[in-house]
C-alpha cells in the first residue's frame, strides 16, 4: 500500500482501520509493543497545514525512537517502564509533516539481532509466511507496512537492520548518508553505524519521506548541514549511461538458484534501458573481514553506549544484597542472553590491554574496507547484489551469525553502508515460491538521488509498486 492509495479514504477512516488491523492482526504477526492513542493526534492535526507531505498518514515507528509520554522499550525487559519525557527530532518531524503514530513496532533487543527473535516481546513474523522470521532488527516496522496495516514505518539500521527484513518482507528499505537524517532522541546501538532508517512500498514515497526526515540538528552533533534535496520532483528512471557495478563476491556465495535467475533477469533489463552492468570483485580478505570487523565494532560502542542500562543509573532495577549483585540481577533478568553476551564481547575487546590489538585494528581494517567500496565508486554509480542469498528463513531454522563459508559474504556483506555511511537501498525485484527477495544498491555519500532514478527503473520493471500481502486473521 503507497500513500496514493491510502489517501483514497478519508483521514479519520486510513488512521482507525489502520489502528485496528494492527491490532486484528497482532495475535499472529506480533510486529507491535505499544498502540497509540490517535485520537488526541487527529484532534492536533486541525493545526497541521492539510496539504502537509504525509497530512493524516498512518504510520509506525521502531520501539527505539522516543516519543513523549508514550513507553519506549527498545524491546527489552530492562526498559519497560521507560516512558520518555521528550520526543525524537523525527518526531516532531514527522508530526509537523502530518503524520499520525498508531504503533511502536517490535525490534531485535536494543538492535541487537537480525532475525526479531529476541525481542522481550517475542518473536515476529514474516506476513508472507508466518513460519519464517520478518529479518531484523526493525522487523516490527517492515511487517506492519509489508501487511498493509501503513505505507511508512520508521526503523533503524546499523549492519542492515533496515534493509535485509525489507528483502524478506518484499518492500524498500531506505538507509540514507550517515547524518542525513537526525538520530536525536534514538535509543542507540553503536554511534558510528547507527542509521535512522525506513521502510515504503514505492519510490516516489521513499524519497518524499526523506525530503521530511532529513536536515540538520544542532542537538546531533553528526548531522549534515548539507540542503536537502528536491528528491521526489527530481526522479528520473532514464538510466542510459548509469554505470552499475554487481559484486561478484556477494553473487557467488547466493545459494537459491532461483533468486540468482531472477537477478541476472534484472541485470539484463538494466541493460536493455542503456545501463552499463558490469562485474567487479572486491578483495576476497576484506569481504571475509565485514562480519568480525562489525561484531568488534558494533559490540564495543554498544557497551560503551549501554553501560548505564545497570538497574541503578537507569532501567529496571532486580534487588540485590549490594550494588553489585542489584547490577548483576538487573542485567541477568533484564537482558537477554544473546545481548548480553554481544556485552562481554564488546568490554572484552574495551579492555585497556585489548583495545590496540582488538579495537583499533578493527578500525584500521574497516578503512580497508571504506577505501576499497570508494575505490569501486569513483568509476560507477551504484554498486549492486542480492540483499540476501535466499527467501527469509524458516524461524526455527534461522541464526543470527552467517558464518559458513557460502553465506558469510553475501548474508553480511550490507555491513559497508554502515561502515562507510553510504546512502543504500533495498527492493523487492520478484518472488520465490511465493516468497518476496530482494536487491541492495549503495550509492556516494548524499547521492540519494541516485538511489532513487535507478530504483525508479527497476519499479518500471517489475511492476513492484505498493507491493503488500493479504494476511488472513
Amino acid at each position: 500500500m503507497d500513500f496514493e492509495k491510502t489517501r483514497e479514504k478519508d483521514v479519520e477512516t486510513r488512521v482507525v482501520e489502520a489502528l485496528e488491523k494492527a491490532r486484528d492482526l497482532q495475535e499472529k504477526l506480533n510486529a507491535v509493543v505499544t498502540f497509540c492513542d490517535v485520537e488526541e493526534q487527529l484532534d492536533e492535526l486541525k493545526s497541521v497545514d492539510e496539504h502537509a507531505p504525509l497530512y493524516g498518514l498512518p504510520i509506525v515507528l521502531k520501539d527505539n525512537v522516543n516519543t513523549k509520554g508514550v513507553r519506549t522499550t527498545a524491546s527489552s525487559r530492562i526498559l519497560d517502564n521507560y516512558v520518555p519525557v521528550y520526543n525524537a527530532a523525527i518526531v516532531d518531524k514527522l508530526k509537523a509533516a502530518g503524520a499520525v503514530v498508531i504503533a511502536k513496532a517490535s525490534m531485535d533487543e536494543l538492535g541487537m539481532g537480525g532475525t526479531n527473535k529476541n525481542a522481550y516481546t517475542g518473536k515476529v513474523n514474516n506476513p508472507w509466511d508466518t513460519n519464517r522470521i520478518s529479518g531484523g532488527s526493525s522487523g516490527g516496522s517492515a511487517v506492519l507496512v509489508a501487511s498493509g496495516v501503513v505505507p511508512f514505518a520508521i526503523g533503524t539500521d546499523t549492519g542492515d537492520s533496515v534493509r535485509k527484513p525489507a528483502a524478506y518482507n518484499g518492500i524498500i528499505g531506505m538507509k540514507p548518508t550517515y547524518g542525513r537524517i537526525s538520530r536525536y532522541g534514538i535509543i542507540p546501538y553503536a554511534s558510528s553505524l547507527d542509521h535512522v532508517g525506513y521502510f515504503t512500498t514505492a519510490i516516489e514515497d521513499a524519497a518524499k519521506a526523506l525530503e521530511v526526515l532529513a536536515g540538520r540538528d544542532d542537538r546531533d552533533m553528526t548531522s549534515s548541514y548539507k540542503e536537502v534535496e528536491a528528491y521526489a520532483s527530481n526522479i528520473n528512471s532514464d538510466i542510459k549511461g548509469k554505470r552499475i557495478a554487481v559484486l561478484e563476491n556477494v553473487q557467488q556465495g547466493v545459494s537459491n538458484i532461483d533468486v540468482k535467475e531472477n537477478f541476472d533477469a534484472l541485470m539484463k533489463a538494466l541493460e536493455s534501458k542503456g545501463a552499463i552492468v558490469e562485474r567487479v570483485h572486491f578483495d576476497d580478505k576484506l569481504m571475509k573481514a565485514i562480519l568480525p570487523v562489525y561484531y568488534i565494532i558494533a559490540n564495543a560502542e554498544a557497551t560503551a553506549n549501554h553501560s548505564n542500562l545497570d538497574g541503578i543509573r537507569f532501567g529496571m532495577r532486580e534487588d540485590g544484597e549490594s550494588v553489585e549483585e542489584v547490577m548483576i540481577n538487573s542485567r541477568t533478568k533484564g537482558l537477554c542472553s544473546y545481548v548480553r553476551r554481544r556485552f562481554v564481547v564488546g568490554s572484552y575487546s574495551l579492555f585497556e590491554e585489548n583495545q590496540e590489538k582488538i579495537f583499533r585494528k578493527a578500525q584500521k581494517v574497516r578503512r580497508l574496507i571504506v577505501e576499497e567500496l570508494a575505490n569501486c565508486l569513483k568509476d560507477y554509480d551504484v554498486v549492486i547484489a542480492n540483499a540476501s542469498s535466499d527467501v527469509a528463513p524458516l524461524s526455527e531454522e534461522s541464526r543470527e551469525e552467517h558464518l559458513d563459508n557460502d553465506a558469510l559474504v553475501a548474508e553480511n556483506y550490507m555491513a559497508i553502508g554502515n561502515f562507510s555511511g553510504y546512502p543504500s537501498m533495498t527492493m523487492p525485484t520478484g518472488f520465490v515460491k511465493g516468497l518476496p527477495i530482494g536487491i541492495n544498491m549503495t550509492a556516494k555519500a548524499f547521492d540519494e538521488q541516485t538511489l532513487f532514478n535507478i530504483g525508479k527503473a527497476i519499479e518500471e520493471i517489475t511492476g513492484l509498486k505498493g507491493n503488500d500481502v493479504e494476511v488472513s486473521k
